[in-house]
């Protein structure tokens, strides 16, 4: 009779890879010719690179970092250790054993056993370890930030990438993970997805009904894995928990028109208020959270829906896309464009849409002289009629000088000035913050007298169509001027 074992080897190989990974874990347990394969043969990592490229992964060989760089590539060896994507899942002692490695520049096998583990904790938070959360995040980040580049600045979005975060972080469940109380958490305690890693399915979280079943409580997330979480939940965008609680909007709208959060330390921009100009990615999702929705609302109004966007807004849908979000995060690279060689890197000499929101003014002094206790009284944000409103101008910037960037020695400091209708001129620059960030700075006013400050942080890759969100105030930075957010991105065509 025969058995399975029996085909050719290349055939197993082929419907290995059609399992998904937790799967050929268990099927490499099951036999010694399954676990030779998956682990024990001279060139595993060749076998591991065709199952990376069977996900619908990007190939990491054609991505480049949100900088414009080819990503960095680790080296395989036959003594290094492997990570395991569950505990007795994935057993991956057996690949030490291996006599020779075939040599390659990339960890095909520790890299696909990290993204499977971080899908598995998405999935199922209460089965992360200790100590873990860092990793996960990271790893995440790196799939969300490490994107093949786009040939043409109005192309469509290619990456794979994308739409596999997309379809694990859709809910916005485990990106709003710190802000859920452990009664909520606890429904995330268990998960089930319909479908395999390779299927359109959505993931489902449920409480078991088991009494033995442990209360889940929230992850207690360090300061650094605070800021990789809303890192990425700025670069994924807006999810239907965002949309649909009326409550998170609140609380972004509260921090972004809250003069406490910006100051001199910070330059009145995106930055940490300790004085070292990092990014505070919590400041950006407040501000992508706050600007998007008024974006979408403008969106849905221009089509003439007037429907309630709390309740009935549906993120996949191409009709109310936010560019803020991850479909827009390809860097544009033509082909054989080398950044490294390139003055104006980040792309800024061109027509650039610079929108901008506000308060009333009178409201917003209201709002920041409302504090007790501390805490500013936010009901001005729950009612349906916020005072809030929005305005834009097109600007051409050009480049008017280069500076040296003794600490990033490829991207020096680009200094460019533009104007609107020959009567509004702006004067800025653009370099890395000390986190390698591409931070966009300008001062803007009538007649060569600046009057606007705006501080902004380069989204998603260089040059991408995500464009660069950041807060506008005054120069004069007194008591009672206004702060609020600020979003450009570069045109492709004029706009009348």
């Amino acid at each position: 009779m025969a058995h399975i074992v029996d085909l050719p080897l290349e055939l197993l190989e082929h419907i290995l890879y059609m399992l998904d990974p937790l799967d050929i874990s268990r099927v490499a347990q099951s036999n010694r010719l399954f676990r030779r394969i998956v682990y024990l043969t001279p060139n595993y990592q060749r076998f591991w690179r065709g199952l990376y490229l069977a996900e619908s992964l990007d190939d990491p060989r054609d991505t480049v970092t949100y900088l414009g760089n080819p990503r960095l590539r680790t080296t395989s060896s036959a003594t290094s250790s492997a990570m395991t994507i569950e505990d007795s899942q994935i057993d991956a002692s057996g690949a030490n054993l291996a006599i020779s490695v075939e040599s390659c520049d990339i960890d095909w096998q520790g890299e696909l056993q990290r993204i499977i583990r971080a899908r598995t904790i998405v999935r199922n938070p209460q089965l992360s370890r200790k100590g873990e959360w860092k990793e996960v995040l990271r790893t995440l980040l790196g799939l969300a930030t490490t994107l093949p580049p786009v040939p043409f600045a109005e192309s469509e979005c290619t990456s794979r990438n994308v739409a596999w975060v997309q379809r694990l972080l859709q809910d916005g469940a485990f990106l709003d993970i710190e802000s859920m109380t452990d009664d909520q958490a606890r429904h995330m305690c268990k998960g089930a997805v319909e479908g395999d890693s390779r299927s359109q399915g959505t993931i489902r979280y449920w409480t078991g009904r088991d009494s033995q079943t442990p209360a889940y409580q929230r992850p207690e997330l360090t300061a650094e894995e605070s800021q990789m979480l809303a890192r990425l939940h700025t670069w994924v965008g807006l999810t239907r928990r965002d949309v649909t609680r009326p409550q998170a909007r609140v609380a972004s709208r509260a921090f972004v028109y809250d003069l406490r959060n910006f100051g001199l330390a910070n330059a009145f921009g995106p930055f940490m208020l300790d004085g070292t100009m990092r990014v505070d990615w919590k400041c950006m999702w407040a501000l992508a959270h706050a600007y998007g929705m008024l974006w979408i609302e403008m969106e849905k109004e221009e089509t003439g829906d007037y429907s309630d966007h709390n309740m009935d807004m549906d993120t996949s849908s191409e009709q109310y896309s936010c560019p803020l979000s991850l479909p827009f995060c390809q860097s544009f690279i033509p082909p054989g464009t080398n950044l490294d060689m390139e003055l104006d890197w980040a792309g800024v000499e061109g027509l650039w849409y610079v929108g901008y929101s506000f308060l009333d003014h009178r409201e917003f002094l209201i709002y920041n002289y409302s504090s007790h206790d501390g805490a500013l009284d936010t009901s001005i944000f729950e009612d349906d009629d916020v005072p809030e409103m929005h305005a834009s101008v097109i600007m051409y910037f050009r480049v008017v000088g280069v500076e040296p960037d003794p600490d990033h020695p490829t991207r020096p400091k680009i200094n460019y000035a533009g104007e609107h209708d020959g009567r509004f001129s702006v004067a800025g620059y653009v370099k890395l913050t000390p986190d390698h960030q591409i931070r966009w700075h300008f001062a803007g006013g009538n007649s060569d007298q600046p009057v606007w400050n705006c501080e902004g942080i380069g989204l998603g890759g260089v040059r991408s169509q995500a464009g660069v969100l950041g807060v506008w105030s005054t120069v004069f930075h007194d008591a009672e001027d206004p702060v609020g957010p600020l979003w450009m991105r570069r045109q492709q065509f004029i706009v009348d």
